[in-house]
């Protein structure tokens, strides 16, 4: 991966946590790998967990950001969780998996979309 996807997929994430944060949520971990999958945010609120996906894009050349959710991201993604929940001392009873993708057009606030319960 470039160095300015890594950079874009940061700016993603961390404009995703501020928003969730908004949202009364607190981060867990950030960017956990498994040879499985990764997760970008892993948050909780009230005692759940939410996996979260993050999404960005800079314009819609390549349509919504959204739309790059792909069923192998999907499946890579249930892997990562259910790894993440085993290797927990104290696995959560309830949790569940979410997208937040943002779109960040040029000289323009970020359009947030939260899209919960993806798997």
């Amino acid at each position: 991966m470039t160095y300015a996807r890594k950079e874009k997929g940061r700016l993603g994430e961390e404009i995703a946590l501020h928003f969730l944060e908004g949202k009364g949520f607190c981060l867990l971990e950030k960017n956990w790998l498994h040879r499985l999958g990764e997760i970008d945010l892993i948050v909780e609120r009230g005692g759940e967990v939410h996996f979260v996906e993050v999404k960005l894009r800079r314009s819609l050349a390549f349509g919504y950001p959204e739309a790059s959710i792909t069923p192998t991201k999907l499946r890579h993604m249930a892997r990562a969780i259910e790894m993440w929940i085993f290797v927990q001392k104290r696995p959560p009873i309830r949790y569940q998996a979410d997208a937040v993708a943002v779109l960040l057009l040029p000289n323009a606030e970020p359009d947030i979309v939260w899209i919960e319960g993806i798997l």
